[in-house]
Protein backbone atom coordinates (compact mmCIF):
# COMPACT_ATOMS: atom_id res chain seq x y z
CA UNK A 1 0.00 0.00 0.00
CA UNK A 2 2.81 2.49 0.86
CA UNK A 3 4.44 1.86 -2.36
CA UNK A 4 1.27 2.12 -4.38
CA UNK A 5 0.92 5.26 -2.64
CA UNK A 6 4.07 6.55 -3.21
CA UNK A 7 3.93 5.61 -7.10
CA UNK A 8 0.64 7.75 -7.01
CA UNK A 9 1.78 11.17 -5.25
CA UNK A 10 4.61 11.16 -8.06
CA UNK A 11 2.20 10.55 -10.94
CA UNK A 12 0.45 13.39 -9.70
CA UNK A 13 3.46 15.73 -10.67
CA UNK A 14 3.50 14.21 -14.02
CA UNK A 15 0.71 17.11 -14.82
CA UNK A 16 -0.87 20.16 -13.36
CA UNK A 17 -3.86 19.18 -15.07
CA UNK A 18 -4.68 15.73 -13.41
CA UNK A 19 -5.16 14.80 -9.57
CA UNK A 20 -4.34 11.18 -8.59
CA UNK A 21 -6.54 9.34 -6.14
CA UNK A 22 -5.79 5.63 -6.21
CA UNK A 23 -4.29 2.69 -7.60
CA UNK A 24 -7.74 0.99 -9.58
CA UNK A 25 -5.45 -2.21 -10.82
CA UNK A 26 -1.78 -3.70 -11.59
CA UNK A 27 -1.49 -5.16 -15.06
CA UNK A 28 1.13 -6.83 -16.91
CA UNK A 29 2.13 -4.04 -19.03
CA UNK A 30 1.20 -0.83 -16.18
CA UNK A 31 -0.98 0.19 -13.67
CA UNK A 32 -4.27 1.80 -13.49
CA UNK A 33 -5.40 4.72 -11.32
CA UNK A 34 -8.14 6.53 -10.87
CA UNK A 35 -7.57 10.32 -11.29
CA UNK A 36 -9.52 13.94 -11.78
CA UNK A 37 -9.03 15.53 -14.68
CA UNK A 38 -8.78 19.60 -13.95
CA UNK A 39 -9.58 22.67 -15.86
CA UNK A 40 -10.49 26.23 -15.58
CA UNK A 41 -13.29 27.92 -13.05
CA UNK A 42 -12.98 24.35 -10.63
CA UNK A 43 -13.80 21.91 -14.12
CA UNK A 44 -13.33 18.47 -12.76
CA UNK A 45 -14.17 14.88 -14.81
CA UNK A 46 -13.16 11.46 -13.68
CA UNK A 47 -10.88 9.61 -15.16
CA UNK A 48 -8.40 6.74 -15.66
CA UNK A 49 -4.91 6.61 -15.73
CA UNK A 50 -2.84 4.35 -17.59
CA UNK A 51 1.05 4.55 -16.50
CA UNK A 52 3.57 2.12 -18.20
CA UNK A 53 5.41 -0.01 -15.87
CA UNK A 54 9.16 1.36 -14.95
CA UNK A 55 10.68 -2.49 -15.77
CA UNK A 56 9.33 -2.12 -19.19
CA UNK A 57 10.32 1.50 -20.62
CA UNK A 58 13.76 0.25 -22.11
CA UNK A 59 11.65 -2.78 -23.82
CA UNK A 60 11.22 -0.90 -27.11
CA UNK A 61 8.46 -3.16 -28.45
CA UNK A 62 5.95 -3.20 -24.84
CA UNK A 63 6.63 0.90 -25.01
CA UNK A 64 5.55 0.73 -28.81
CA UNK A 65 2.59 -1.58 -27.80
CA UNK A 66 1.20 0.85 -25.38
CA UNK A 67 1.42 3.64 -27.91
CA UNK A 68 -0.31 1.58 -30.49
CA UNK A 69 -2.98 0.82 -27.79
CA UNK A 70 -3.46 4.35 -27.27
CA UNK A 71 -3.14 5.41 -30.73
CA UNK A 72 -5.42 2.63 -32.17
CA UNK A 73 -8.13 3.09 -29.57
CA UNK A 74 -8.42 7.20 -29.73
CA UNK A 75 -10.67 6.75 -33.06
CA UNK A 76 -12.74 4.27 -31.44
CA UNK A 77 -15.64 6.27 -30.59
CA UNK A 78 -18.59 3.93 -29.39
CA UNK A 79 -20.76 3.27 -26.27
CA UNK A 80 -19.31 -0.24 -25.87
CA UNK A 81 -15.37 0.29 -25.80
CA UNK A 82 -13.67 2.41 -23.04
CA UNK A 83 -12.83 6.00 -24.49
CA UNK A 84 -9.06 6.85 -24.69
CA UNK A 85 -8.85 10.48 -23.85
CA UNK A 86 -5.03 11.37 -24.27
CA UNK A 87 -1.18 9.91 -24.44
CA UNK A 88 1.31 12.12 -21.95
CA UNK A 89 4.84 11.52 -21.38
CA UNK A 90 6.12 13.35 -18.10
CA UNK A 91 9.72 12.75 -17.30
CA UNK A 92 10.19 9.02 -19.57
CA UNK A 93 7.12 8.06 -18.20
CA UNK A 94 4.07 7.22 -20.44
CA UNK A 95 0.07 7.13 -19.60
CA UNK A 96 -2.80 7.04 -21.54
CA UNK A 97 -5.65 9.31 -19.78
CA UNK A 98 -9.25 7.28 -20.38
CA UNK A 99 -12.70 6.99 -19.50
CA UNK A 100 -13.12 5.33 -15.45
CA UNK A 101 -16.04 3.18 -15.63
CA UNK A 102 -17.37 2.84 -12.04
CA UNK A 103 -18.33 -0.81 -11.52
CA UNK A 104 -16.57 -4.53 -11.97
CA UNK A 105 -15.40 -6.35 -14.93
CA UNK A 106 -17.43 -9.71 -15.66
CA UNK A 107 -14.88 -11.58 -13.88
CA UNK A 108 -16.50 -9.99 -10.38
CA UNK A 109 -19.41 -10.17 -11.66
CA UNK A 110 -19.05 -14.17 -12.22
CA UNK A 111 -16.98 -14.81 -9.15
CA UNK A 112 -19.40 -13.05 -6.86
CA UNK A 113 -21.78 -15.43 -7.89
CA UNK A 114 -19.49 -18.57 -7.49
CA UNK A 115 -18.98 -17.07 -4.07
CA UNK A 116 -22.89 -16.74 -3.20
CA UNK A 117 -23.34 -20.47 -4.88
CA UNK A 118 -25.87 -19.15 -7.44
CA UNK A 119 -25.30 -18.59 -11.67
CA UNK A 120 -25.78 -15.67 -13.56
CA UNK A 121 -29.19 -15.39 -14.93
CA UNK A 122 -29.03 -16.01 -18.92
CA UNK A 123 -30.47 -12.79 -19.88
CA UNK A 124 -27.88 -10.83 -17.99
CA UNK A 125 -25.52 -13.06 -19.43
CA UNK A 126 -26.60 -12.77 -22.83
CA UNK A 127 -27.04 -8.77 -22.71
CA UNK A 128 -23.95 -8.57 -21.32
CA UNK A 129 -22.23 -10.47 -24.22
CA UNK A 130 -24.70 -8.95 -26.61
CA UNK A 131 -23.21 -5.25 -25.97
CA UNK A 132 -19.98 -6.54 -26.52
CA UNK A 133 -21.12 -8.01 -30.19
CA UNK A 134 -21.83 -4.46 -31.35
CA UNK A 135 -18.68 -2.90 -29.66
CA UNK A 136 -16.67 -5.32 -31.87
CA UNK A 137 -18.63 -5.20 -34.84
CA UNK A 138 -17.78 -1.45 -34.94
CA UNK A 139 -14.28 -2.00 -34.10
CA UNK A 140 -14.08 -4.62 -36.65
CA UNK A 141 -15.58 -2.47 -39.13
CA UNK A 142 -13.25 0.88 -37.98
CA UNK A 143 -11.42 3.42 -40.96
CA UNK A 144 -9.08 5.42 -40.37
CA UNK A 145 -9.35 8.83 -41.50
CA UNK A 146 -8.56 8.87 -44.44
CA UNK A 147 -11.02 5.88 -45.18
CA UNK A 148 -8.74 2.90 -44.75
CA UNK A 149 -9.73 -0.23 -43.50
CA UNK A 150 -8.32 -1.20 -40.27
CA UNK A 151 -8.67 -4.66 -40.57
CA UNK A 152 -8.49 -4.70 -36.51
CA UNK A 153 -8.68 -7.80 -34.51
CA UNK A 154 -8.70 -7.32 -30.61
CA UNK A 155 -7.14 -10.99 -29.74
CA UNK A 156 -7.83 -10.56 -25.88
CA UNK A 157 -11.36 -10.39 -25.72
CA UNK A 158 -11.54 -11.97 -21.82
CA UNK A 159 -14.17 -11.31 -18.65
CA UNK A 160 -11.49 -9.73 -17.14
CA UNK A 161 -11.59 -6.88 -19.93
CA UNK A 162 -15.44 -6.57 -20.04
CA UNK A 163 -16.30 -3.44 -17.56
CA UNK A 164 -19.61 -3.38 -16.61
CA UNK A 165 -20.61 -0.01 -15.19
CA UNK A 166 -23.53 0.00 -12.36
CA UNK A 167 -25.54 2.22 -14.59
CA UNK A 168 -25.95 -0.87 -16.47
CA UNK A 169 -23.41 0.12 -19.57
CA UNK A 170 -20.80 -2.49 -20.87
CA UNK A 171 -17.70 -1.62 -22.42
CA UNK A 172 -14.69 -3.32 -24.28
CA UNK A 173 -11.36 -2.58 -22.60
CA UNK A 174 -7.70 -3.40 -23.54
CA UNK A 175 -6.87 -3.04 -27.28
CA UNK A 176 -2.83 -3.72 -25.83
CA UNK A 177 -2.53 -6.82 -28.06
CA UNK A 178 -4.89 -5.56 -31.03
CA UNK A 179 -3.65 -6.18 -34.31
CA UNK A 180 -4.43 -3.56 -37.28
CA UNK A 181 -3.18 -3.24 -41.00
CA UNK A 182 -1.97 0.15 -39.96
CA UNK A 183 0.24 -1.38 -36.59
CA UNK A 184 3.74 -2.19 -36.53
CA UNK A 185 3.06 -5.67 -34.94
CA UNK A 186 4.90 -8.64 -34.00
CA UNK A 187 4.36 -11.64 -36.98
CA UNK A 188 1.22 -13.79 -34.98
CA UNK A 189 2.41 -16.42 -37.13
CA UNK A 190 5.94 -16.71 -35.39
CA UNK A 191 5.03 -14.75 -32.15
CA UNK A 192 1.75 -16.18 -30.01
CA UNK A 193 -0.13 -12.98 -28.36
CA UNK A 194 -3.17 -13.70 -26.28
CA UNK A 195 -4.59 -15.43 -23.38
CA UNK A 196 -4.30 -19.17 -23.17
CA UNK A 197 -7.96 -20.20 -21.97
CA UNK A 198 -9.44 -17.52 -24.64
CA UNK A 199 -7.46 -18.43 -27.66
CA UNK A 200 -9.25 -19.29 -30.66
CA UNK A 201 -7.61 -22.28 -32.38
CA UNK A 202 -6.15 -20.39 -35.27
CA UNK A 203 -4.53 -17.77 -32.84
CA UNK A 204 -3.12 -21.10 -30.37
CA UNK A 205 -1.91 -22.67 -34.12
CA UNK A 206 -0.28 -20.07 -35.12
CA UNK A 207 -2.37 -18.84 -37.92
CA UNK A 208 -3.16 -15.48 -38.80
CA UNK A 209 -6.77 -14.11 -37.42
CA UNK A 210 -9.51 -12.26 -38.28
CA UNK A 211 -12.83 -11.10 -36.37
CA UNK A 212 -14.00 -14.49 -36.28
CA UNK A 213 -11.49 -14.91 -33.73
CA UNK A 214 -12.94 -12.76 -31.29
CA UNK A 215 -16.15 -13.99 -31.66
CA UNK A 216 -14.56 -17.64 -30.67
CA UNK A 217 -13.45 -15.98 -27.33
CA UNK A 218 -16.54 -13.70 -26.76
CA UNK A 219 -18.39 -17.23 -27.07
CA UNK A 220 -16.19 -18.49 -24.36
CA UNK A 221 -16.93 -15.65 -22.54
CA UNK A 222 -20.42 -16.40 -22.80
CA UNK A 223 -20.03 -20.02 -21.87
CA UNK A 224 -18.39 -19.22 -18.74
CA UNK A 225 -20.89 -16.51 -17.50
CA UNK A 226 -23.57 -19.19 -17.77
CA UNK A 227 -21.29 -22.17 -16.37
CA UNK A 228 -19.28 -20.25 -13.76
CA UNK A 229 -15.88 -21.40 -14.88
CA UNK A 230 -13.63 -21.19 -18.10
CA UNK A 231 -14.40 -24.12 -20.80
CA UNK A 232 -10.71 -24.46 -21.08
CA UNK A 233 -8.30 -24.22 -18.42
CA UNK A 234 -4.72 -25.05 -20.19
CA UNK A 235 -1.06 -25.32 -18.76
CA UNK A 236 0.18 -25.15 -22.33
CA UNK A 237 -0.66 -24.21 -25.84
CA UNK A 238 -0.08 -27.92 -26.47
CA UNK A 239 -2.45 -29.21 -24.15
CA UNK A 240 -4.66 -25.87 -25.49
CA UNK A 241 -4.80 -27.16 -28.95
CA UNK A 242 -5.92 -30.95 -28.03
CA UNK A 243 -8.79 -29.90 -26.10
CA UNK A 244 -9.70 -26.91 -28.73
CA UNK A 245 -9.73 -30.36 -31.50
CA UNK A 246 -12.30 -32.44 -29.18
CA UNK A 247 -15.10 -29.72 -29.01
CA UNK A 248 -16.05 -27.01 -26.56
CA UNK A 249 -18.70 -29.00 -24.39
CA UNK A 250 -22.41 -28.17 -25.04
CA UNK A 251 -23.55 -25.79 -22.40
CA UNK A 252 -26.53 -27.55 -21.62
CA UNK A 253 -24.27 -30.15 -20.00
CA UNK A 254 -22.79 -28.58 -17.51
CA UNK A 255 -26.19 -25.95 -16.98
CA UNK A 256 -29.44 -27.46 -17.60
CA UNK A 257 -31.48 -24.56 -17.52
CA UNK A 258 -29.90 -22.69 -20.66
CA UNK A 259 -32.78 -22.03 -23.06
CA UNK A 260 -31.92 -24.55 -26.36
CA UNK A 261 -31.89 -21.18 -28.47
CA UNK A 262 -29.36 -19.72 -26.74
CA UNK A 263 -27.29 -22.92 -26.28
CA UNK A 264 -27.35 -23.27 -30.06
CA UNK A 265 -25.80 -19.54 -29.72
CA UNK A 266 -23.13 -20.72 -27.85
CA UNK A 267 -21.99 -23.57 -29.76
CA UNK A 268 -22.34 -21.67 -32.84
CA UNK A 269 -20.03 -18.69 -31.68
CA UNK A 270 -17.46 -21.46 -30.09
CA UNK A 271 -17.04 -23.76 -33.25
CA UNK A 272 -13.46 -24.64 -33.98
CA UNK A 273 -14.51 -24.35 -37.91
CA UNK A 274 -13.23 -20.75 -37.97
CA UNK A 275 -15.67 -20.68 -41.18
CA UNK A 276 -18.76 -22.44 -39.24
CA UNK A 277 -18.45 -19.75 -36.69
CA UNK A 278 -20.67 -16.72 -37.25
CA UNK A 279 -19.67 -14.42 -39.69
CA UNK A 280 -19.15 -11.10 -37.79
CA UNK A 281 -20.36 -9.41 -34.55
CA UNK A 282 -23.13 -8.28 -36.09
CA UNK A 283 -24.74 -11.61 -36.73
CA UNK A 284 -23.91 -12.58 -33.26
CA UNK A 285 -25.46 -9.96 -31.57
CA UNK A 286 -28.17 -10.01 -33.78
CA UNK A 287 -28.86 -13.86 -32.11
CA UNK A 288 -28.87 -13.00 -28.89
CA UNK A 289 -31.21 -9.86 -29.49
CA UNK A 290 -33.52 -12.49 -30.94
CA UNK A 291 -33.23 -14.36 -28.23
CA UNK A 292 -33.65 -12.09 -25.88
CA UNK A 293 -36.42 -10.00 -27.29
CA UNK A 294 -38.94 -11.87 -29.57
CA UNK A 295 -40.96 -12.91 -27.03
CA UNK A 296 -40.99 -11.03 -24.10
CA UNK A 297 -39.43 -7.61 -22.95
CA UNK A 298 -35.85 -8.46 -22.50
CA UNK A 299 -32.69 -7.15 -20.56
CA UNK A 300 -31.98 -3.39 -20.63
CA UNK A 301 -29.13 -1.20 -19.10
CA UNK A 302 -31.46 -0.24 -16.47
CA UNK A 303 -32.13 -4.06 -15.72
CA UNK A 304 -28.58 -4.54 -15.46
CA UNK A 305 -27.86 -1.53 -13.36
CA UNK A 306 -30.53 -3.02 -10.61
CA UNK A 307 -29.18 -6.66 -10.56
CA UNK A 308 -25.83 -5.48 -10.34
CA UNK A 309 -26.86 -2.85 -7.56
CA UNK A 310 -28.46 -6.01 -5.86
CA UNK A 311 -25.41 -8.44 -6.17
CA UNK A 312 -22.55 -5.54 -4.87
CA UNK A 313 -24.69 -3.85 -2.48
CA UNK A 314 -21.78 -2.85 -1.02
CA UNK A 315 -20.45 -0.65 -3.97
CA UNK A 316 -21.60 2.96 -3.62
CA UNK A 317 -23.42 3.89 -7.26
CA UNK A 318 -22.33 7.58 -6.43
CA UNK A 319 -19.30 7.48 -4.87
CA UNK A 320 -15.58 7.26 -6.89
CA UNK A 321 -13.09 7.97 -3.93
Amino acid sequence: MAEAAKEGANLATYSTSLRVIRKLAEGGMGSVFLAEQLGAAGFSKTVAIKVIRKEFLNDKETVTLFFDEAKLVADLVHPHIVQVYNLAEYKGRYFVVMEYVHGMNARDVMLRHLDQGRTIPTDIAAFIVSRICRGLYYAHRKRDRKGVHLGLVHRDVTPSNILCDLRGSVKLSDFGIAKALTMNIPDETKVIMGKLPYMSPEQAGGLSTDQRCDIYALGLVLYELLAGTPVFMPKSREQLMYLQRKGVPPIDSVRKNVPPDLAAIVKKATEFDVEARFADANEFGTALETYMYSNRYGPTNEKLAEYLQQVFPEIDWDRVE
